[in-house]
């Protein structure tokens, strides 16, 4: 049956079809979807993981059981999973193990701008990288059949553009392959250094049987049209350059971008005139085509950086194109700030007010960065924050811990903080961690997390108690606070700067898009009795704005938490 599918829907359709039982992942744009989808099958066991390292673990136990399984991530996920990927791709699996990657070229949610690419170069695995919602749906089938067939974890790599557009696919009925027996193999599994030594030549041999199937595999096809250009590409740069050229070029379209085929380039390359090489980040197919001693257009033209569009490719080569209209005027801007009623802004606008350093972390609580709040100084990778402010204060000795603080949420405090606290409550810093504690895991889409007490279905789970497990890693100052109390989140901050000692405090107030969270009646503006001193413009609300020199609450966004009225001294909002 046909169907239109968001990339990531397809992918998970290909999980089902394909008789995945074990799916582990952690949330992260633009993969996230992928594990969401899968969970609505009933057939397959999903759950949301601490982290990326403990669900790749978590899937590579469900294959060495006997069991497909996969685990999902976005690119920086996958520096975290790094470890048991490395590992594993010595080991091998027992029943077929799929990992699916999302890049974020352009960066619309992500830190950086990582090419995937790399890691399966490094890893030595291979990586397909669909181009469409069917094939994202057909791939993953055909990569269970792969990993097992060759005895390897096969990497997906989706992107942004493929994981969320939607086309065409076509369903099939779910095959469940029997269970694979396991059997006891401790040279196989057990990845102490003599077993490893032993293992790695498996790793060459296998590598090189997946270049000669790279040659003919169904990944990679060639279209052939106008000779006097070609182009090699793969993923999304394929959708451009076919509605850029359509049969004006040959294309070799590369499904499969690690190990890459060296008879089918060369073929190719002899057919055509000129070879361009089309892929976003970094010139991957271009340097292999280059060691095959072909000339070629790539990075000479396109950029290493940012995503392409039909446009761009057109431009860079040489192709006319429909001129577009331009607006009259320009768009006004319309920079990103937190949700009105959100739980974190009382907190930062204190922290600003008390000119705290702020070391922050990944989550929707990364917008504290943005004016007018302003309020926080560094923001690098999952957990940092808290190793960070330990390093910071450190180096600085006792005087730092006295203005310093690390912000992490709730979330990402069980993903990777939890090791930083360790850390403090060891080595004894001087240092206070503030868990931005929202009850979900907001900035991916509301996603369950152990602090919970729900799983990925919203079933009750296991519940993390985070005051307790705080005590229990050695900080003997836990404190709670409401960010909407200005005055009492102040008093905190203050009394806990001051001590001589870690401590936590615990900002706990649930996401305010939560669908459970009953909200007051909107705030209102007195007009005859606002100066127009704007101070509550200081907290960067979207539902408060300035209009003829007074404030107005907009009463479709307020949710009436009265954060503003704490900073109004004249009574105007009530």
């Amino acid at each position: 049956m046909a169907e239109l599918m968001l990339g990531n829907k397809a992918f998970a359709r290909g999980l089902y079809e394909a008789g995945c039982s074990v799916v582990s992942s952690y949330p992260g744009t633009p993969s996230t979807e992928v594990t969401e989808e899968a969970a609505r099958y009933d057939e397959i066991y999903c759950e949301w993981a601490p982290n990326e390292k403990v669900a790749m673990e978590v899937a590579f136990g469900a294959s060495l059981a006997g069991k497909r399984s996969f685990c999902g991530m976005k690119h920086v996920g996958l520096n975290v999973a790094a470890d048991p990927l490395f590992t594993c791709s010595y080991t091998g699996v027992n029943a077929g193990l799929v990992i699916c990657v999302a890049d974020d070229a352009g960066m619309h949610s992500s830190q950086n701008e990582q090419d995937s690419r790399h890691y399966a170069v490094a890893a030595k695995l291979p990586m397909l990288e669909p181009s469409d919602s069917e094939e994202a749906c057909q791939f993953t089938k055909k990569a269970f059949e792969l990993s097992e067939e060759f005895d390897t974890p096969v990497i997906i790599k989706m992107c942004t553009r493929v994981a969320h557009s939607q086309s065409i696919v076509n369903t099939g009925e779910r095959i469940t392959p029997p269970v694979k027996p396991y059997e006891k193999n401790i040279a196989k599994y057990v990845m102490m250094p003599a077993n490893a030594i032993r293992r790695h030549p498996f790793v060459e041999e296998r590598m090189a049987k997946l270049a000669a199937y790279a040659e003919d595999c169904g990944f990679n096809r060639v279209e052939m049209g106008d000779k006097s250009l070609g182009i090699i590409t793969s993923s999304t740069s394929y959708q451009y350059a076919k509605e850029v050229f359509g049969e004006k070029a040959c294309i070799l379209k590369l499904g499969m971008v690690n190990p890459l085929p060296e008879k089918l380039i060369l073929d190719f390359a002899s057919k055509v005139d000129k070879l361009v090489i089309l892929e976003e980040l970094d010139p991957i197919i271009e340097n292999h085509c280059k060691t095959l001693g072909l000339t070629v257009t790539g990075k000479d033209v396109f950029s290493v950086m940012g995503e392409f569009s039909q446009s761009l490719v057109a431009e860079k080569l040489g192709v006319a194109r429909p001129q577009a209209k331009a607006l009259d005027e320009p768009l006004p801007n319309r920079p990103p700030v937190m949700c009105a009623g959100c739980p974190h802004r009382g907190l930062f606008y204190t922290l600003a007010k008390l000119k705290c350093t702020v070391l922050g972390d990944i989550g929707c609580y990364t917008l504290g960065a943005v004016a007018p709040l302003s309020a926080m100084d560094m923001t690098l990778c999952m957990g940092a924050s808290v190793s960070a402010v330990h390093g910071f204060n450190k180096a600085l000795g006792g005087e730092g811990g006295k203005r310093s603080v690390a912000v992490i949420g709730d979330s990402t405090f069980m993903h990777s903080g939890m090791t930083g606290l360790a850390n403090i409550a060891y080595n004894q810093s001087n240092s206070t961690v503030i868990i931005l504690d929202n009850s979900i895991t907001g900035m991916t889409g509301h996603q369950q997390n152990p602090t919970t007490g729900y799983n990925i279905k919203g079933d009750p789970a296991g519940k993390i108690n985070l005051e307790a497990l705080c005590l229990a890693m050695g900080i003997s100052r836990v404190v709670v606070v409401d960010p909407y109390d200005l005055a009492e989140c102040e008093r905190v901050i203050k009394e806990e700067l001051a001590v001589e000692e870690p401590s936590v405090i615990i900002s706990r107030r649930p996401c305010a898009l939560l669908k459970y969270v009953k909200h007051e009646k909107p705030i209102a503006a007195a007009q005859d009795k606002c100066v127009g001193c704007k101070a509550c413009m200081r907290l960067g609300c979207p539902a408060i704005s300035i209009r003829e020199g007074k404030a107005v609450i907009d009463a479709t966004l307020c949710v009436g938490c009265g954060v503003c009225a704490q900073l109004c001294k004249f009574g105007a909002l009530v």
